[in-house]
């Protein structure tokens, strides 16, 4: 079992927050746009460095899509940013049309997604927007897992030409993914060799695989994981690869199962190679209010409950 060393708990959208800032300084053609919630999605130091490249739209999410959509047929390379929720749902007919649709250089930041948003409930914990977003073609989507990877996700997204959608969350979280690891979209990253069993994770769930991993391994088990950050383009062939060798999966994310990474691997594994497979998230249920480390353990996303589906997994191959 590789060990990975945690330097510290960090948010998620302060990485987003310190790559954004990264992205202007590297690129005078970046500019940020927000509904209202600057300092929430960690946009407030490229507002503070950059004002001119900074649009603050209100609370009007449509229309920051939109406007967003101009500046990137303007030569623009545009940031729009604000609650998931808000972000993605609120606006999917803008993003499909103006976004998705007309293939524009415009990078959707949704943050405080998923279950751990917390106290906020569940109009505010969307579920769903990694399912909306995968569906649009054209549209990239990345969950990077610690706040190292989130900044290193979104200066890469400001240097990819299109459509990208990139996820992150307010709670702090162990980072342990190291500052200098190369972050390429498209392709997984093998975080722990095995031979049993393939956890396959994505966003706050990447660290609960590494510590399913390390109770496995106390009985026995050897589990490969891997940090698939990027959901689409899916990583076909090293989740191919890492499914052969060990003849099983589990996925695990912080999401609905309908719309989820779990459903793309299913698809992937039922064209190429059906095997035994279960499924760590949330199965088709809203959130609701409490603590992010309560939510966590109702809904079954803690490290635990990813061992029980491994051996499970194992005792159907």
């Amino acid at each position: 079992m590789k060990e990975y060393k945690v330097t510290g708990n960090k948010d998620t959208r302060s990485g987003f927050g310190a790559g954004l800032l990264e992205a202007g300084r590297r690129n005078k053609d970046v500019v940020a746009l927000c509904a209202d919630l600057t300092g929430s999605v960690k946009m407030d130091s490229f507002a503070q460095e950059f004002p001119e490249r900074m649009v603050q739209c209100g609370i009007a999410e449509a229309d920051m899509i939109g406007i967003a959509a101009g500046l990137a047929l303007s030569g623009k390379v545009a940031f729009a940013g604000s609650f998931a929720a808000f972000s993605t749902g609120r606006v999917y007919d803008q993003i499909r049309q103006a976004v998705a649709y007309s293939n524009t250089n415009v990078k959707i930041a949704g943050s405080h997604a998923g279950i751990t948003l917390g106290e906020d409930g569940a109009t505010h914990q969307i579920l769903e927007d990694l399912g909306l977003m995968k569906m649009l073609p054209n549209m990239v989507v990345l969950n990077p897992c610690d706040y190292n990877q989130t900044k290193a996700a979104t200066i890469a997204a400001a240097e990819y030409n299109g459509p990208v959608y990139i996820r992150f969350g307010r709670p702090k979280v162990p980072v342990f993914i190291p500052e200098d690891m190369p972050f390429e979209i498209g392709k997984a990253i093998v975080l722990n060799e095995g031979s049993d069993v393939s956890l396959m994770a994505t966003g706050h769930l990447v660290w609960e695989a590494l510590q399913a991993a390390e109770m496995l391994e106390k009985e026995g088990i050897k589990a490969e994981v891997l940090d698939i950050h990027t959901i689409k383009p899916l990583d076909s062939e090293a989740i191919l690869r890492s499914a052969k060798k060990t003849g099983c999966v589990v996925s695990c994310e912080e999401h609905q199962y309908n719309g989820g990474l779990g459903e793309s691997i299913a698809q992937l594994l039922v064209r190429n190679n059906p095997m035994p497979m279960e499924f760590v998230g949330i199965d088709d249920k809203f959130g609701e209010s409490g603590k992010p480390e309560e939510l966590m353990v109702k809904y079954g996303l803690k490290a635990v409950n990813i061992a029980e589906a491994a051996k499970k997994a194992i005792s159907r191959k």
